[in-house]
């Protein structure tokens, strides 16, 4: 800083009394700035404390010197006083810095310049500050070290472009990646290296790090690092865990690093008393008879979180949404043992004030309203907003919808704000793909989810193979009449060509359901169907040589559902639990007389780490009525990915004897546990392992389960823009002759 001031105001306090004035008569008259180009002057003056009116001082006017400077934006500044009306007049005359007009960024390959921005505080437009400059070339030497950049340079290059404007260049000099040799842990004693390294998202690097990206040291990710493994021992009882800073060492070539975390263990403590007080509501035994947490267990704090949780949705479903759970919790470190006391208020009994809605453009507010489970006025209930925030999900006509209730200040009444972002939910679509059973297939399909926004439903599909050509027009309302009844209407026509035959079908079908709870529904539907099965190979299946013809089906198909689970397209918990049931011919009509029926279950279990366990089993039964048979497309065809995979589509099922072509079955038994696992969150990918048992048995066998068939395998899932696609791997590990040992399929469409 320059300070070209005090010569003027020395010699103005010198001859002062020549004037037979003192220095505390002397009055500032007047302020000016002078020089400021950029810089307002009512920003100058409000930094500056010497003010019109004020008797002038020296030692202020340095004070002022020293504000103005501190802004950051002049290179000088000179002081200058003259007499004005009785006083003085003092001017500041500021030197504006140079403007950094233009920020370069030269070098980088490896790292993103948008993402370079983001760490530092300079943008176009500043005032030009040396030491600004290079703080933030440090600030993009850090996130180079952050990304395991260890040998990264950053040199700041300022080229005048006139008095007043500079451009700034950053020159980069990236060098290579440092990976890690080596993770140590010190200190503990409860559990392995291997346990903790498991707890951890830092790896070594390894031989496929270029496939999972590990093996790169990351400052943040390894800062969460340390808060994971702290929570991996509060939540086994240690309490006292301290975990220290990581200390990185560079390896002699400059290449590698090793990474030492040190641990103090302490000990581990169990809860000895678990207590309550302040609760009328619920008596002690009944809220500690909700929790998971117990006397004489080991401490997890995690576990404590939820069982608070869990209390609250207690006491928010009697409608105190306002309860207020803190744990207060006491150690005894001579026992190792701790005294936790919930601290409960329970509050009043609060209502539901206004429901509003935001973000939807196109979706009327009703179809979202009407999926909410609380109305305006009703009592509060955590677990029905809960509830609600499913069902707008399962809609599917939004990427993401968020629920959040806001309690109004002084009253017992909370507001529930609705925010939700739209999806595209209309699409015309035009491709090709593979099918493990059709082939290369070509497909067409014009489809709405949402029409008009009113949640309508209307889809036209066509599909082209070698071996199938469909077509399809579906309609459906879910709310008839604002009702909760749906209605639907789907017309179809098919041809598709079998190993030895050819068959022929056009239909319809008109469908209506009901719900009767928030989990119950059932539905019923009419379908008429004209099937022509043709160009049957000589010397095939009696079972399919007395199929041969036109035929038609009219029936009715009831069905009962419960269906609890958190997500239609993607489900981690609840269960789904149909009772299906079809009927054809009689007084319906038709040439086809024969009855069906299928018990399907699906149980969703959620496990660590955002993964879920699914464990299905279907039963079914079908004949022939009136003395008429079983028509060979409504028997079960077992094998294929929807059914056991590993299998091709009926080969895990009866075969003719004399000729080995699959035939179906009247009765099927299918049983799936699958284990599902994020990939990528942030695209909804999943992985898939499962094992697969099932067949299906001809009108004369028993149902066995030592003829079940097995396989297992795994597969990829992805919610793709175009709808979920699954691609599974399955592996017969009991082929038969003529059986393929392992076999790949996909489908696009729907989830397991």
């Amino acid at each position: 800083m320059k300070y070209k001031v005090f010569r003027c105001l020395i010699l103005l306090t010198l001859f002062i009394p020549l004037y037979g004035w003192s220095e505390e008569m002397i009055k500032v008259k007047a302020i000016e700035i002078q020089g400021n180009k950029k810089t307002e002057k009512a920003t100058i003056m409000s930094t500056i404390k010497t003010a019109e009116g004020d008797t002038f001082s020296p030692e202020k006017i340095q004070e002022d010197i020293k504000s103005i400077f501190e802004l950051g934006s002049f290179d000088d500044i000179r002081i200058e006083t003259e007499g004005f009306e009785g006083g003085l007049k003092v001017t500041f005359y500021v030197t504006e810095k140079p403007t950094i007009v233009e920020i370069i960024f030269e070098g980088n390959e490896k790292l993103e310049t948008d993402k370079i921005k983001e760490k530092i505080k300079l943008s176009p437009g500043s005032f030009l500050n040396h030491s600004v400059i290079a703080e933030n070339a440090e600030r993009i030497r850090s996130y180079y070290e952050e990304e395991s950049y260890y040998h990264a340079t950053v040199l700041p290059i300022i080229k005048d472009i006139s008095k007043e404007a500079v451009r700034l260049t950053y020159l980069i000099n990236e060098g290579t990646k440092v990976s890690i040799r080596e993770i140590k842990i010190e200190g503990n004693k409860a559990f392995s290296d291997g346990t903790i390294k498991k707890v951890i998202q830092t790896k070594s690097y390894w031989m496929f790090s270029w496939l999972d990206s590990t093996g790169t040291y990351k400052r943040e990710v390894m800062r969460e690092d340390l808060e994971r493994i702290r929570a991996f021992y509060y939540n086994n009882g240690y309490i006292q865990v301290q975990v220290g800073e990581p200390r990185i060492t560079l390896s002699e070539d400059r290449r590698n690093i090793d990474i030492l975390i040190v641990i103090s263990e302490g000990n581990q403590f169990k809860v000895k008393d678990l207590r309550a007080k302040g609760n009328t509501l619920f008596t002690t035994e009944e809220l500690l008879k909700s929790m998971n947490t117990k006397e004489g267990e080991i401490f997890s704090r995690d576990k404590l979180r939820r069982d608070i949780l869990t209390l609250t949705d207690l006491y928010s479903d009697k409608g105190h949404a306002l309860a207020n759970i803190s744990p207060l919790i006491s150690s005894d470190t001579e026992t190792n043992t701790l005294q936790i006391t919930l601290d409960i208020i329970e509050g009043g009994i609060v209502k539901v004030g206004r429901i509003n809605i935001y973000g939807n453009e196109k979706t009327m507010d009703h179809v979202i309203r009407r999926e909410v489970r609380l109305d305006e006025g009703d009592t509060f209930s955590t677990r029905l907003l809960r509830r609600s925030y499913e069902r707008i999900n399962n809609l599917n006509y939004f990427e993401s919808a968020e629920l959040s209730p806001e309690p109004r200040t002084g009253e017992d009444v909370v507001d529930i704000n609705i925010k939700v972002k739209e999806r595209s939910t209309g699409a015309v679509s035009i491709g090709g793909g593979y099918s493990s059973t059709d082939k290369f297939i070509g497909m067409t399909e014009i489809s709405e989810g949402n029409l008009f926004g009113k949640g309508q439903f209307v889809r036209l599909r066509g599909e082209f193979s070698s071996k199938r050509t469909t077509y399809l027009l579906s309609l459906r309302e879910p709310y008839l009449f604002g009702k909760p009844v749906s209605g639907g209407i789907t017309l179809y026509k098919q041809e598709r060509e079998y190993y030895n035959y050819k068959r022929k079908a056009t239909g319809g079908s008109l469908t209506f359901g009901k719900s009767f709870t928030e989990f119950l529904s059932s539905s019923i539907s009419y379908n008429y169907e004209i099937v022509n099965i043709y160009d049957i190979e000589p010397g095939s299946s009696i079972k399919i040589t007395e199929q041969e013809g036109k035929r038609t089906t009219s029936s009715l198909e009831p069905g009962i559902v419960w269906d609890s689970r958190n997500s239609f397209l993607d489900p981690t918990s609840g269960s789904r639990h149909g009772i299906y049931a079809l009927y054809a011919g009689g007084p319906l009509g038709g040439d086809n007389h024969f009855y069906k029926t299928l018990l399907d279950s699906s149980w969703y279990f959620p496990l660590f780490w955002d993964t879920a366990f699914m464990i299905r089993g279907r039963v079914g039964y079908a004949g022939g009525l009136g003395g008429k048979s079983l028509p060979l497309y409504e028997r079960y065809y077992v094998g294929g990915i929807n059914t056991v995979r590993g299998f091709r589509f009926g080969d895990a099922g009866p075969k003719d004897p004399s000729t080995g072509e699959d035939i179906g079955g009247n009765k099927q038994l299918i049983f799936n546990i699958e284990y599902i696992f994020p990939l990528l969150r942030e695209i909804r990918l999943k992985g898939v392992i499962f094992y697969d048992a099932g067949t299906a048995f001809d009108d004369d066998e028993p149902v066995k389960f030592s003829e079940l068939r097995k396989s297992v395998g795994g597969g990829l899932r992805w919610i793709s823009p175009i709808g979920p696609l699954r691609v599974e791997w399955g592996y017969n590990l009991k082929p038969r002759d003529g059986e393929k040992r392992s076999l790949w399929e996909f489908t696009i469409g729907t989830f397991f």
